[in-house]
Parts: C-alpha cells; sequence; structure tokens
C-alpha cells in the first residue's frame, strides 16, 4: 500500500486500468493492508477483489483519479 500511494496520481491510474496489472495490484495492496490493518470489511473487499479484481481495478481508477485514493482503503 505504501509503494502504490508513493506513486504519482497518473501511475495509480495506468496500473489501475491495465486489466491483468490492475488484478494483480489490487489484490497485492488490498491484501498487504488487511494484513497489516485486519478488519471484517477488509477482509470481505479481499475476497471481492480476489474473484472480481478487473472490475474492481477499473471502479478504483475512476476513484484514485476523483478522490486521489482507493475506495474503501
Amino acid at each position: 500500500m505504501t509503494w502504490f500511494n508513493k506513486q504519482s496520481r497518473l501511475v495509480q491510474i495506468i496500473l489501475l486500468l491495465i486489466p491483468v496489472v490492475n488484478w494483480v495490484v489490487e489484490i497485492i495492496v488490498r491484501w498487504s493492508t488487511w494484513f497489516k490493518r485486519g478488519g471484517v470489511v477488509r477482509l470481505i473487499i479481499c475476497i471481492v477483489v480476489t474473484f472480481l479484481g478487473i472490475i474492481v481495478g477499473w471502479v478504483d481508477a475512476i476513484w484514485c483519479l476523483l478522490f486521489k485514493r482507493l475506495l474503501l482503503q
């Protein structure tokens, strides 16, 4: 999560727009956040991202563009 947040907005958006790359980035960022902070909501999001990561990645790209962070971060 720290690595992703250190990237410029443009790099974050590009990473979240590329179909397979966004799924990998989502899985790494979401699961590392859950391991670090825990929580039931984060766990549910991690499970959803594992199976629907490409769709969530595109939603996160738009969310990141508008609000400069991932959805439900």
